[in-house]
């Protein structure tokens, strides 16, 4: 009975604990259809199970195994992208078979995101409402991967979680530094947001002059962050709904036949779209479809010259409609292409203009924008409107002012061939011949020929005045092709000759020389272009006017002048002057100079070409150096020459052939001195540069023969750059370009710019023999190393790889580029002809010649043109906003002159002093002495020294700078800095950083000694010592002026008694009774007053010498401690 009721109890209670279970979990069975086995045996459930995610909280579960099984439980929670995370798994393994259900025992360990409260070291939490605790059962016999949705027996439980708001704080594990734990307080409740996107881009931030070249804006998409935005961009790939709205300005149509408006390359740097302009003023379209074909189609638009114009093209699928508009008036196109147009606009980059082998129209553009989604209606204004609207104007004006002119000159030169005059003036209005030319040929004289308004001629009264002022000579010229620029050239020079009047230290301007100058701009010499941009942005002479100074920068870039595109790129490289901050509109800028600068580098010995000479106007021994045919210095340098020292031959030939030094270009006699002085064959670079000569021909007749011997006999001498001419030679005159492969790679080992280009170029162009697959990567990296020797092919090769990231391995830098183009731009040789012109107008006293010629110089972005002209205005006490700018400017080039950030650096400090609050002022000081003292400048080191003794924090990269660590006490500092300042000052001379450093390592050397008992005893007994040695001194002093005294008083008493006994013997007689009376009764007085004053001198004299002997030892032991002091002294201080 008792064995019976004890398995009915057992029963009951099995069956309650069942239906219990049943309300705490529900199991599922599940078959496996491949192994087919039987559930017959097998469960899991929880036995007991938590309600909410709790850390360290436990589930009993309960399972059963009919064969070893594999057993799991883990936790999920959902996320935000729709997914499960697991924060807790963990398994198990059942090899044996029981006949009874088994209870295993989990404790949950979640992770800290999902359990405690946000702090230091947990930054992102979970916020989830609820978890799901899943627990499955697999056989071990199973192929497949043990799952949750895989398993024989599965179950779950929906687990709640705790609210975030109540969660608690994990217990601390360390402590926080203060400044870490002060960070963490600021920016913890920090709500950190998705950055906006959108479809639509805005592709130039400011207008474009465009040159008809192929140096365009390059503009990269990125993908989407936002994964629905880029999940749709992918889908509208092959399905593409995008729109492009562009404003044009047209000069000219194209003259090229095709030319680009906007233009997509893909990343296999093929043409996927294009938008070209046709001769006739038509757009074709041309588009890569799904299936791999281009095709194109003409629309007959006739886009009209000199005024704006919109272009709208939408792409929707396979249908293509072109909106023109124009003058109010609206004009539509449409083409519908045979399948879907591919649109990927992040493979690869667009180009705005011309690209690498592609022109670009000659005109503006301006806003551009590109619908990546497309749009119904576009919102597309014309940004900048009263700078574009100043801009048709001033091309109509110009028009207008040629008409004018056309019509005076043909009534100042009625035999002239009006067709002529027609081809070099673009424009004639107004003119018709009158019966009085009939006259006025007959008669020869003047008749009044007006067939213009006088309204016409108030409006351009200043053109009207110098025409007749210049008629005369305009009679005699005969004008050919180049007649306006002739004029323009003469306009120019005209108003620069008078334009700049100093009166009461500023800079007067009159209307007379702007509307010159304005003609000028107009008549094709845009250096007046550039000239009246720095007007109007600098405030030369004027007020500053930034829209009319945009206006003629756009003017002077259109034209594809080399200074005027160097302006508007320097301006968009460092964002002043209302141009916005923007490296790929620089870059088309600075790639459009460049791409001149390697031809003009071929034309060096031209005229008005000269390399540019770093020559500053506050350096007197840079200007000493600065001296012409005429110096004593050229003359000696000669006359060694004609001596035969082969050195000065050299330096001669080299001088006369580039115009070094101030010396005028003189090719043949250059030709002259080089040709001696490779005659010696001693010299392998004379031997190279000879035999090069001969083989282009220049200045000496042509010999190929001749000069491949000496190109071979310079690189058996050593030459490097002969190694590549031999390669060149080989390549070009024998068309062995095995060899010439060999030469260049030899060349290239050996440092050789022009080797490692070449030597690109094959790897580019796939001519090597032995190597015929085109290598782009091993030549950007040989264009790269070429380009940090300062070759210019290969900067522009470089730089074009560099802003357009089309090559795989190297990323985008545009910034970079632009900064490897404008060395090359700096160093072109119409750059250096405008220096050298403002240097010779210097010396010669000409202050407004020099002062509009470096202007010009300083606006197109050099630095050292900027430091001469800011330092002519502080020279002749002119402007002193215009000063500051300039010196502001050349600090924020690349390669900033070193005076130029001391003199800033001196201005943000005296804006500190004077306003006592001002600490980024003190803190702008400091960045410019460091980066002057980065670059090596002794003045900037010491000022450091300075700042750093007042008080001011000098930053962490300074401190690095001199190897200072944040350890290091201020005295250390100071040492440190101003041993690295006498380093770099002349050794052989006392200067303030050398004192300076004497008087910091003094104070080191005496607060060690004072930091010693003894030490400081010495101290104080050589200080006592002195005392006593400066009173002994002063002592003796005043005995040698008592003796000197004594003696000079005895000496004349004896002077008396001489003219005494000369008195006449007859008045001696006279009174020789009453003398000899006196003097005996004074006798008894005398003698006793003699023998106490001998008394008193024996006494002195016994004193004088215990005085000189007391003297004698206090000297000697104030020396004994003295020496002893400065020996401590030199031991603390070395």
């Amino acid at each position: 009975m008792k064995v019976s009721h004890s398995f009915i109890l057992g029963y009951v209670f099995a069956a309650a604990m069942t239906l219990m279970e049943q309300g705490v979990s529900q199991a599922t069975p599940a078959s496996s259809s491949n192994s087919g086995a039987s559930l017959l045996g097998n469960f899991k459930q929880f036995n007991s199970a938590p309600d909410q995610v709790i850390y360290g909280s436990l589930a009993r579960v309960q399972y059963q195994c009919s064969r070893p099984c594999e057993l799991a439980v883990e936790v999920v929670v959902p996320t935000q992208q729709n997914t499960s995370l697991v924060v807790f798994r963990r398994k198990w393994i059942s090899r044996k078979h029981h006949q009874v259900p088994r209870i295993h025992q989990v404790q949950f360990s979640f992770p800290p995101s999902i359990v405690y409260k946000q702090d230091f070291f947990i930054r992102h939490v979970f916020d989830t409402k609820s978890a799901i605790m899943h627990a499955w059962l697999n056989h071990l016999n199973d192929n497949e991967t043990s799952t949750y949705d895989g398993s024989v027996v599965k179950a779950h439980k929906v687990l709640q979680t705790v609210p975030l708001s109540v969660h608690p704080t994990k217990p601390p594990t360390g402590c926080l530094s203060w400044s870490a734990g002060l960070m963490w307080q600021l920016t913890r409740d920090r709500i950190y947001q998705c950055p906006h996107e959108t479809g639509t881009i805005n592709m130039l931030k400011f207008p474009l002059a465009s040159t008809g070249e192929g140096f365009g804006v390059v503009c990269k998409f990125q993908p989407f962050i936002s994964r629905d935005l880029e999940r749709a961009r992918l889908h509208a790939v092959k399905q593409p709904n995008v729109t492009m709205s562009v404003w044009l300005y047209l000069l000219e149509w194209c003259h090229r036949g095709l030319c680009g408006i906007i233009h997509h390359v893909n990343r296999d740097n093929e043409y996927s779209f294009l938008m070209h302009l046709t001769n006739a003023g038509d757009v074709i379209i041309q588009a890569r479809l799904t299936t791999g074909r281009d095709q194109a189609f003409q629309s007959h638009a006739a886009l009209p010259r000199w005024t704006w114009i919109r272009l709208d093209c939408y792409i929707q699928q396979s249908k293509v409609t072109l909106d023109t508009t124009w003058d109010g008036e609206t004009r539509t196109h449409a083409f519908d292409f045979q399948d879907n147009v591919h649109c990927d606009d992040t493979s690869g980059y667009f180009v705005i203009g011309g690209g690498r082998y592609l022109p670009a129209l000659h005109g503006y553009f301006g806003a551009i924008k590109y619908y990546r989604f497309g749009t119904k209606q576009v919102e597309n204004p014309l940004f900048r409107k009263n700078t574009l609207e100043n801009l048709d104007k001033a091309h109509h004006e110009c028009h207008e002012i040629k008409g004018f002119t056309a019509t005076f000159l043909q009534g100042v030169y009625p035999g002239s061939n009006s067709g002529e005059i027609s081809s070099s003036l673009y424009f004639i209005s107004g003119f018709c011949n009158l019966h009085y030319i009939t006259m006025w040929n007959k008669s020869r004289q003047p008749v009044c020929r007006q067939t213009w308004t006088w309204e016409t001629q108030l409006k351009y009264r200043a053109l009207f005045c110098f025409l007749r002022k210049q008629e005369e000579d305009l009679k005699i010229r005969l004008w050919g092709s180049n007649a306006l620029r002739h004029l323009g050239r003469r306009l120019f020079e005209h108003a620069v000759g008078g334009m700049v009047r100093m009166v009461s230290k500023q800079i007067r301007l009159t209307s007379t020389d702007i509307d010159l100058l304005r003609v000028s701009s107009c008549f094709g010499n845009h250096q007046a272009s550039l000239l009246l941009a720095a007007i109007h942005l600098a405030g030369l002479g004027r007020s500053v006017d930034q829209q009319q100074g945009h206006v003629y920068s756009l003017i002077g870039a259109s034209a594809d002048n080399r200074l005027a595109l160097m302006h508007i790129g320097y301006k968009h490289t460092q964002g002043i002057d209302g141009f916005p901050k923007d490296h790929d509109m620089a870059y088309s800028y600075y790639a459009n100079v460049g791409a001149q600068s390697i031809v003009d580098s071929q034309r060096i010995q031209e005229e008005k070409q000269y390399l540019p000479e770093q020559i500053c106007l506050n350096n007197m021994e840079d200007l000493n150096g600065f001296a012409d045919e005429t110096s004593d210095a050229f003359q000696f340098l000669k006359f060694q020459a004609e001596r035969g020292d082969v050195a000065p031959q050299k330096l001669l030939g080299k001088i006369l052939l580039w115009g070094r030094n101030g010396a005028s270009k003189d090719v043949a006699s250059a030709m002259r001195w080089i040709v001696r002085s490779a005659r010696r064959m001693d010299d392998p670079t004379i031997v190279y540069d000879y035999a090069i000569l001969l083989l282009k021909g220049q200045g000496v007749k042509k010999n190929l023969t001749l000069g491949y011997q000496l190109l071979e006999k310079a690189a058996a001498m050593g030459s490097v750059h002969a190694l590549n001419g031999l390669g060149w030679y080989c390549s070009a005159i024998l068309k062995d370009h095995r060899t010439a492969v060999k030469y260049y790679e030899q060349a290239a080992l050996n440092g050789s710019e022009d080797g490692m280009f070449n030597l690109g170029v094959y790897h580019l162009s796939g001519n090597n023999p032995d190597n015929p697959q085109r290598n782009e990567m091993a030549a950007f990296q040989l264009f790269l190393n070429a380009s940090s020797f300062g070759h210019v092919a290969a900067s522009v090769e470089a730089a074009w790889y560099l802003s357009t990231g089309c090559l795989e391995g190297v990323s985008r830098d545009v910034e970079r580029a632009v900064i490897m183009l404008k060395k090359v731009c700096e160093s072109n040789g119409h750059l250096g002809y405008i220096i050298r012109e403002a240097l010779k107008a210097y010396l010669q006293g000409s202050q407004g010649q020099a002062l509009v010629k470096y202007a010009m110089a300083a606006e197109a972005g050099l630095g050292l043109a900027q430091t001469n002209v800011a330092h002519l205005f502080e020279e002749w006490k002119l402007s002193n906003d215009c000063q500051w700018r300039y010196y502001n400017h050349s600090t924020l080039n690349y390669d900033s002159h070193l005076h130029s950030l001391l003199k800033m650096g001196d201005y943000y400090y005296s804006s500190a002093n004077r306003h006592e609050a001002s600490l980024s002022s003190a803190g702008q000081a400091i960045s410019m002495y460091s980066r002057a003292a980065v670059a090596g400048s002794p003045q900037g080191m010491y000022n450091l020294a300075a700042l750093a003794q007042e008080g001011h924090v000098l930053p962490r990269s300074t401190r690095d700078f001199f190897n200072v660590s944040p350890h290091d006490t201020l005295e250390t500092l100071l040492e440190k800095i101003l041993q690295r300042c006498v380093a770099a000052e002349d050794k052989d001379a006392v200067t303030p950083c050398s004192l300076a450093l004497l008087r910091v390592q003094m104070g080191n050397a005496l607060r060690k000694m004072t930091q010693n008992g003894a030490q400081l005893l010495l101290a104080y007994a050589s200080v006592l010592s002195l005392i006593i040695i400066i009173i002994t001194v002063l002592v003796q002093l005043g005995l040698v002026l008592l003796q000197m005294t004594n003696e000079q008083r005895d000496n004349n008493h004896l002077a008396v008694e001489a003219r005494t006994r000369t008195l006449s013997v007859n008045q001696a007689e006279v009174n020789w009774n009453t003398m000899q009376d006196n003097m005996m009764r004074r006798w008894g007085t005398v003698s006793r007053t003699c023998r106490v004053a001998m008394t008193l001198w024996l006494t002195i004299l016994n004193g004088e010498q215990r005085l000189r002997q007391t003297s004698e030892l206090a000297v000697t032991v104030s020396g004994v401690c003295l020496c002893a002091f400065w020996t401590t002294l030199l031991y603390h201080l070395l």
